[in-house]
């Protein structure tokens, strides 16, 4: 059967050769789109593809910055794309890894489909490209770009034969490894959206890289990241649960497709193992996760996975985008999972009102503004907010608690009282209970710093969210001295803090019976005197909720709004790389997990184990090449020595995908003791 000429989307504009983006500022062509189109159009390579591939080429390569200013110096960004093709500058400087991920790759395998003297022109394209990526020399931390950076260098470096640019992407993503490996989960964590970026570009390397070592070293990465993602996804809602680093809004209210979907997808392309998937469908109905993106910055996650629902808590916010306490339920007959998450906002701004200057739309997100510390053990969690330092001129600040789709809230409680209409005030004191799907929440609002004379705690219904606010502020807008530091008035940052706790609701009869529940808790909420801040001293603020021997606590100095420690019953809360009770990482220099152990060298290891699926997988990035051990119930398997890479034993097969190996490794069977 003769070959079809690739269906084009219906956005694609014949005006503009591109994709159009209809939004209500006009309509705008992203130049990385255009890209893509075009490296699909290649890739089916019909003559009309190929024709039109042309002629879109063309058009996004007329939106690479090639001027010179009047003396002939090139512009600072010489080489970037536009975001748009209507733009006449460079906006996102990320715009050239987004065009090159897709030129790049269409230059290797299909460049001799192109005619010479176009080939000759993205071939010119490529190399500026190269070349402002170095000089950005976009932070390793950065993940998602700095991944793109990685894989744009390296094989860019491998089409264009120049061996400097191919060095310095490897040694970047062995930086980046490193960097990682350091406190386990990337700097820019657990992120549906950008964990999915970086996934696919390490796919992306291993397809088209010719060094080996490098795709081992690939292969490895997104392992460790694959491991992680499947243990965030909740299985009865298929969501990736959170805390996220960062993630458009449309993922937080559950619009896209669930996040289940796309792991199965990686796992049957290739781009993760298919082991991986065993950490989603053969683990326990409850588990928690917790693991670390950045001890410094104090960047740790802690998820808890239950039949019904998952909750994660961060213990700070990262930043604008991030969801700080998140949690994803089953809604049985609804057509997506719930959804609940909260935000610290000034003004009462809302989703939408305000402009996304990337793509000249309404913002998908609503940003966090305000800082926030959090601590979690199960299904329960403390939260301290607070406004940003010296927040300017404001009308309004509060806490809002979301729950998204009001109609399918069930019940709602306030202490004794069942609430039929909304608004309603919350009483000091008083627990909120919320029933929707199978899930129960409830939420004692603890300490809140008035800042006017109406701070309100009430209920209310937002654009058909259910959404528990929590103000500092209600009133004209104003200045605040008394917030600004460095400044003559400053005593601290605000309060306002709550508890939340999470339950099946077959575990109750009603809101009632929760809410009486945990009004059995007992609060501690203290905070150090009041002083003018000169720069040293500390005011201490501390919670503690304790109830039939589950206890938790957080502290933090309002002063320099700086974490002083998390606890539970069992004592203080470290940062561990990665905790949970189907997989563990360390550098301790050995891990252990359901029934085995990883023995390792200088360096990063972590351990997986499956043993209902027979599954057991390991990985180490060493500092130096290192003698490997793993110890399964009656299997021991011995590498003399390995740098980096993964160790598979499945249904008594052993795969080794590894840099820096020596020698053969070597399997012996053991006898179990049954007592051990």
């Amino acid at each position: 059967m003769e070959k079809q000429p690739l269906p084009l989307p219906e956005n694609f504009n014949p005006q503009t050769f591109m994709l159009a983006k209809v939004t209500e500022n006009g309509v705008f062509h992203e130049t990385r789109a255009g890209a893509g189109l075009a490296a699909r159009l290649v890739a089916n390579g019909t003559p009309p593809d190929l024709e039109l591939a042309e002629k879109v080429l063309n058009v996004v390569l007329n939106c690479q910055e090639r001027r010179r200013g009047p003396d002939g110096t090139p512009d600072p960004h010489y080489g970037n794309f536009f975001w748009m093709i209507e733009d006449d500058v460079v906006f996102d400087l990320n715009a050239v890894e987004f065009n090159l991920e897709h030129l790049i790759p269409m230059m290797i395998r299909h460049r001799d489909r192109l005619p010479p003297a176009l080939q000759e022109r993205v071939l010119e394209a490529i190399r500026l490209g190269l070349a402002e990526i170095a000089r950005l020399d976009v932070l390793i931390a950065y993940s998602n770009i700095a991944v793109l950076d990685v894989v744009n260098t390296i094989l860019g470096g491998e089409l264009l034969g120049d061996e400097a640019v191919f060095r310095r992407g490897c040694d970047k993503l062995q930086a980046w490894m490193a960097l990682t490996d350091q406190h386990g989960t990337p700097y820019e964590y657990n992120s549906p959206t950008y964990t999915a970026v970086v996934i696919r570009a390490l796919h992306r390397l291993v397809e088209h890289v010719q060094d080996r070592t490098v795709a081992a070293r690939a292969r490895a990465a997104a392992a460790r990241l694959g491991l992680s993602a499947a243990l965030h996804i909740h299985p009865a809602t298929g969501r990736w649960a959170g805390p996220h680093s960062r993630v458009y809004h449309p993922s937080v209210l559950c619009e896209t497709p669930p996040e289940i979907n796309l792991l199965r997808e990686w796992v049957a392309t290739g781009a993760l193992p298919a082991w991986v998937e065993t950490a989603l469908s053969a683990r326990p109905a409850e588990l928690e996760v917790a693991e670390t993106a950045f001890r410094e910055s104090g960047y740790g996650i802690y998820t808890y996975h239950s039949p019904s629902f998952a909750l994660g808590v961060s213990a700070r916010e990262y930043g604008g985008q991030s969801d700080v306490v998140m949690a994803h339920y089953v809604r049985p007959g609804a057509e997506r999972a719930g959804s609940f998450y909260t935000r610290y906002l000034l003004n009462d701004k809302w989703l939408g009102d305000f402009y996304h200057q990337t793509d000249r739309t309404k913002s998908r997100n609503l940003i966090e503004e305000g800082n926030f510390y959090g601590v979690q053990s199960g299904p329960r969690a403390l939260g301290m907010y607070t406004l940003p330092n010296s927040p300017g001129v404001i009308s309004s600040a509060k806490a809002a608690l979301i729950w998204v789709g009001r109609a399918l809230v069930d019940e709602i409680w306030v202490g004794e009282e069942r609430v039929a209409d909304l608004p309603a005030a919350v009483p000091a004191g008083a627990v909120v209970v919320v029933g929707s799907g199978l899930a129960w929440f409830a939420v004692r609002p603890l300490a809140r710093t008035p800042l006017g004379r109406e701070a309100p705690a009430r209920l209310v219904e937002k654009e058909g969210d259910l959404v528990l606010e929590l103000y500092n502020y209600q009133g004209p807008a104003k200045p605040f001295w008394e917030l600004n530091w460095p400044g003559a008035f400053y005593q601290g940052r605000p309060q306002c803090g709550f508890y939340l706790e999470m339950a099946e609701r077959s575990a109750y009869p009603d809101g009632r019976a929760l809410a009486r529940e945990v009004a059995r808790t007992t609060f501690r909420d203290e905070s150090d005197p009041p002083f003018v801040y000169t720069g040293a001293g500390e005011r201490r603020w501390r919670i503690e909720a304790s109830r039939d021997g589950h206890i938790l606590g957080l502290e933090v100095d309002r002063m320099a709004w700086k974490l002083q420690r998390r606890w539970t019953e069992t004592g203080e809360i470290g940062w561990p790389m990665l905790e949970s009770g189907v997989a563990r990482q360390s550098r301790a220099g050995r891990v252990e997990v359901g029934g085995a152990s990883l023995s390792f060298g200088p360096g990063a290891g972590w351990l997986y184990a499956c043993p209902q699926r027979q599954v057991w997988a390991a990985g180490f990035n060493g500092e130096a090449p290192a003698p490997v051990t793993l110890r399964m119930p009656g299997t021991r398997v011995e590498i003399k020595q390995m740098l980096t890479g993964v160790i598979v034993w499945q249904a008594g097969q052993l795969s080794v995908d590894a840099v820096g190996l020596r020698g053969e490794p070597c399997v012996y069977h053991e006898a179990i003791n049954p007592s051990r």
